[in-house]
């Protein structure tokens, strides 16, 4: 429950300090006195977002502080699961700064909108006038009825199936159009492979076939110079070899003179093997190069198909050719591996779907089991509250051919028949403004009691009622506020009188600023303040006397 709202620097209010009281507590003032800006003030620290700047005195911050009474409601996970620190009473605080900035806060660690918000929904429900548009949207119907069924961990493992199916269906649809796309290359990719490994490529095989291709074609000159070499090195009158000879007779003759030309001996005897071996070879080679018309066309033939391969391709080495041989056969594998993998994840879908069509199922069971209870409480409860002919019939019907929404796989719409002889039709076609009022008002009151919710607040549900139907529904107020905390913010006397605490707002102009102020009535500020309710800024004898009356009963 709300023990404590602290605001300070917010729109028309400097500073209000207000202690609410555990059960029924009613807040009255003139349209305009800052009721609204209360409330406001209250959402931002459930998780509103800031909407503008709000500040009473511009160079100075604004700061929103709640404190809630939690003990009973057992959230303990909650702030495990969020990394917060448990409190007993938790403080839940909202700063807005000059530049508009807002930061959160719970028991003085930060917090996000998020966590704010979600933990605003455990704590408070805020009904306004204008909530009763909620009846009119499958949303709130379907949340009616889970309230009451209890239905909040099935929603949460529907919700959980519903996104897994969605994946795995999204993986498979992206998996199909893959193959598609890949089989309507496979054709165009299988022709590439084939001729690319026809030409049975090898890395390295274009340069020695371009070097033999260099050697064939000047056959004629390699093998005249390896003759001329031959000739000059052993086979003319005055050969390399011959004049070598003569020099190293010329030496050794001398050698036995002088020691020292011994080791020139030497030297030059093994530089005439070497070129007589150099001359060997060279009439080898010489003898081994010819003009091959045949093997030059062999040649020919096979780098024209490697240059137009690389032309065809667009790439410049044999070695490329063979990596994009390689993607291609990669390629080709991939089709007949994802043909594999695609029944694998047609079954996987298939499961998700079975599964979250089992909870679909019993989520739904669960709705249709409390429609009666939620019919029975609403026509007992506007049956007090002057409408003993109304009837409310609740339409849930279940989607099939797996018409999975986010909600379920529930249709819903709220029915309603306020007269006798009147047919059924949609609730927002045939329900008046205070109609509308007193079914939120009914449906709300049977949430409560489900929900185990610590605090409602009703601002001006009074809409469109008055005389006894008023005083009925601060009755109806009076016992929701025996096992929860009630705030109603009225303009009728006969709900005023109901509350445990009766808070009254007011504005007052102070120098040149205008402030918005609360103060908790006490007995004989109350029947004032009934009264004025009742008749007017002076009331008379009598409307005092009403209202005294009022608060007595």
């Amino acid at each position: 429950m709300l023990s404590r709202l602290y605001i300070t620097n917010y729109a028309l209010i400097e500073n209000l300090d207000i202690q609410f009281d555990a059960g029924l507590n009613i807040i009255t003032g003139e349209t305009g006195a800052g009721k609204s800006i209360i409330l406001g003030a209250l959402g931002l620290i459930l998780g509103n977002r800031v909407e503008g700047k709000h500040f009473f005195r511009n160079d100075r911050k604004c700061v929103i502080e709640g404190y809630f009474r939690i003990a009973p409601y057992e959230l303990q996970s909650f702030f495990a699961e969020n990394d917060l620190e448990y409190e007993p009473e938790t403080i839940v605080r909202r700063e807005i700064a000059v530049d508009g900035k807002s930061r959160a806060f719970v028991n003085d660690s930060p917090v996000t909108l998020n966590v704010l918000k979600a933990l605003g929904e455990l704590l408070m429900d805020i009904h306004s006038q204008h909530a009763t548009l909620q009846l009119n949207t499958e949303h709130f119907q379907l949340l009616i009825l889970d309230s009451v069924a209890g239905n909040q961990n099935i929603v949460s493992e529907y919700k959980r199936l519903l996104a897994r199916y969605r994946e795995s269906s999204d993986m498979l649809r992206h998996l199909r159009e893959t193959i598609a796309a890949n089989n309507a290359e496979l054709d165009f990719n299988q022709f590439q492979f084939d001729e690319l490994y026809e030409a049975r490529l090898q890395d390295g095989e274009q340069q020695q076939l371009e070097e033999e291709l260099s050697q064939l074609e000047n056959a004629e000159e390699i093998k005249r110079g390896l003759a001329s070499a031959n000739y000059l090195l052993s086979d003319s009158e005055q050969s390399a070899v011959e004049e070598l000879k003569g020099a190293l007779q010329q030496l050794q003759g001398v050698e036995r003179y002088l020691a020292s030309v011994g080791e020139l001996s030497g030297r030059l005897e093994s530089a005439l093997i070497e070129i007589k071996d150099i001359a060997d070879e060279v009439a080898t080679l010489e003898q081994s190069v010819y003009m091959d018309e045949g093997r030059l066309n062999v040649v020919n033939d096979r780098l024209s198909v490697l240059y137009g391969l690389q032309k065809k391709h667009r790439l410049e080495t044999v070695a490329d050719l063979i990596v994009l041989q390689q993607q291609l056969e990669t390629k080709i594998q991939a089709v007949a591996d994802q043909e594999g993998h695609l029944s694998e994840m047609e079954t996987q879908v298939e499961r998700d779907r079975v599964a979250l069509q089992h909870v679909a199922e019993v989520l739904h069971g669960s709705r249709a089991a409390v429609v009666d209870k939620v019919e029975k409480h609403v026509q007992e409860l506007l049956a007090e509250v002057g409408m003993p002919n109304a009837r409310l019939q609740i339409d849930v019907r279940f989607l099939e051919a797996d018409r999975f929404k986010p909600s379920g796989a529930s249709d819903v719409q709220f029915l309603f028949s306020a007269n006798k002889g009147q047919p059924f039709q949609p609730i927002h076609k045939v329900a008046s403004g205070g109609e509308l009022s007193r079914v939120m008002l009914a449906v709300k009151s049977l949430i409560a009691q489900t929900s185990a919710l610590p605090t409602i607040i009703f601002d001006e549900i009074d809409t469109g009622i008055s005389g006894e139907v008023a005083l009925r529904v601060g009755e109806i107020m009076e016992r929701l506020a025996e096992n929860m905390q009630v705030l109603a913010i009225t303009h009728l006397p006969q709900i005023a009188s109901k509350g445990n605490a009766h808070f009254k707002v007011y504005k007052q102009d102070e120098g040149d600023k205008t402030k918005t102020n609360i103060v908790l009535l006490d007995k004989d500020k109350r029947v004032m303040e009934v009264a004025q309710m009742l008749s007017g800024a002076n009331p008379g004898e009598s409307a005092m006397q009403h209202a005294k009356e009022l608060l007595e009963s």
